[in-house]
């Protein structure tokens, strides 16, 4: 027995180890195949839920795990981790009756549900709700993402939904035109879509609560509340004034509101009492604290340039503590080792508990490590690609780039690298930037030579801003402005790039 407890405390000392081996390895005998693959794959889905998070939300989920895992506490500062345990074991057989049953509990993970439910899940068999990753509240963004699940969409459809929302504005409208939504999801994401598929997601979104969220303006904003009001005897006419006296009631034009659709003073003021029930901006229905445009940005990155061209790039971690697995555990675990009698039954209750815990507290680890590689990973590609940019400033410089590219100068995968790139901020000399600013397609012109959109954008801004106010530039004009400086582009492309940067027509811009 004291051989096989031997075996056992050996290769869970070596947990960590294996664990990294199990990514590195491409080829190896078909049973281990598969036992890597499980573990790796419960290890990614931790990495990739960790990588999506903020910083906050990081600091929360950690703090979490913590009260959550017995075994799990923070290092202290200048203390080496011990060796700690890992994945063990044999094939798995039933539970235990005879003095070799300790032997053969230790090995139940090496079948094929190697990996347990709780590497996954925070009750590790009990009955008590997991606690919310994120704290007390949830975001703007995230109390809608939440309720994509309700809805019939396959995996593509959610992730374009999902960044359909991320679309919205703090008001909960969406400001862009599907266009531009389409262009950023295939620059940002690599996700091809169309407006088609976009308009028919749009309709869906404006089913999620509260009600009114998703629409493209104010008008459709307060339509889509009214048709939801089952059961209001004042629907109807509300619907009808908000169809066709629009204009009348932005400009708060009650009289004419009254003679056209044939009301009473008191019918007047009731159906105006009946309007101002309806919420304009129906995003801070979900909290002003929580909402989605907070101006409060934490950087995630730091980026220095000194006077020499020299870049220093450091993540952002702090609040968030290196983590350990507890000595003591390690330490019962040593004593069930060299126990040389059989296990009783609450012994082996004892053992599975205190293994399964610290499996858990160190697959955690683990992709805490993992989340911090990728990050640096692609944070390291963007500044190799955008060094220009990082050494002057100038949005200018800014070269065509897309996910591609950085998942092929950072050996990360594209998935992780949308998904760091997606939410995640740098702080740099010029300015705090989020990581998505950096992408931008490539502009074909007419010569045939390519530069960035990005480029193109930040002249087309520079004309209009230095432009006559009296007597505001016309696309064409912006465009003949452009060919002079170099940039031989159509007059339609012009007015692509105006549009998404909010800025207005000419007649709009006096």
């Amino acid at each position: 027995m004291s051989d096989l407890f031997r075996n056992f405390a050996t290769q869970i000392y070596k947990g960590h180890e294996m664990s990294q081996r199990n990514i590195q390895t491409q080829q190896q005998v078909q049973s281990q195949q598969q036992v890597q693959q499980q573990t790796l794959s419960a290890q990614q889905v931790i990495a990739v839920r960790l990588t999506e998070m903020s910083l906050d939300a990081l600091r929360q989920r950690v703090e979490n795990e913590c009260l959550e895992n017995p075994w799990l506490e923070h290092k202290a500062d200048g203390e080496a981790q011990d060796d700690y345990p890992g994945d063990g074991g044999n094939d798995g057989v039933e539970s235990p009756s005879s003095e070799d049953g300790v032997s053969e509990m230790l090995g139940d993970y090496r079948s094929e549900d190697d990996v347990p439910d709780y590497l996954l899940r925070a009750d590790n068999g009990s009955n008590t709700p997991e606690n919310v990753e994120y704290g007390d509240t949830l975001s703007f963004y995230d109390q809608l993402k939440a309720q994509v699940g309700e809805y019939d969409l396959s995996e593509h459809e959610q992730q374009v939904m999902e960044y359909l929302i991320g679309s919205l504005d703090d008001d909960g409208l969406l400001k862009k035109s599907l266009v531009q939504v389409a262009d950023e999801l295939e620059i940002y994401q690599g996700v091809t879509t169309s407006t088609e598929e976009l308009e028919r997601l749009m309709h869906i979104l404006w089913q999620f609560d509260p009600a009114g969220v998703g629409a493209r303006s104010l008008q459709e904003c307060l339509l889509i509340q009214i048709r939801r009001l089952k059961g209001n005897a004042w629907q109807q006419q509300m619907e009808a004034l908000m169809r066709d006296s629009y204009d009348d009631f932005i400009h708060k034009r009650w009289d004419r509101i009254r003679h056209r659709m044939k009301l009473s003073e008191a019918q007047a003021e009731r159906l105006q009492r009946e309007i101002m029930k309806l919420n304009p901006r129906p995003g801070n229905a979900l909290g002003e604290k929580v909402g989605h445009g907070s101006p409060q940005v934490t950087p995630d990155y730091f980026v220095e340039t000194d006077s020499y061209g020299n870049i220093t790039m450091s993540l952002n971690e702090a609040g968030v503590p290196s983590l350990v697995i507890s000595p003591d555990a390690v330490e019962k675990l040593k004593g069930y080792e060299h126990q040389k009698t059989a296990l009783s039954q609450a012994a082996q209750e004892d053992l599975r508990f205190t293994r399964g815990y610290v499996e858990r507290g160190q697959m955690f680890i683990t992709a805490l490590a993992m989340r911090r590689e990728s990050m640096l990973r692609t944070m390291q590609a963007i500044i190799r690609l955008q060094r220009p940019f990082f050494l002057e400033g100038d949005e200018a410089l800014l070269r065509p780039m897309i996910l591609k590219d950085v998942s092929d100068a950072s050996g990360v995968s594209i998935s992780v690298v949308s998904r760091v790139c997606n939410s995640k901020y740098v702080q740099t000399n010029y300015g705090t930037y989020p990581l998505k600013w950096f992408f931008s397609h490539k502009t074909v012109q007419a010569d045939g030579d390519e530069i960035s959109a990005r480029r193109v954008m930040a002249a087309l801004k520079e004309l209009i801003r230095n432009e006559d106010k009296h007597a505001p530039l016309s696309d064409e004009r912006l465009t003949q402005l452009l060919v002079q400086q170099g940039f031989h582009i159509a007059r339609r492309t012009v007015a692509k790039y105006r549009e998404q940067m909010g800025l207005p027509v000419a007649r709009m811009r006096r």
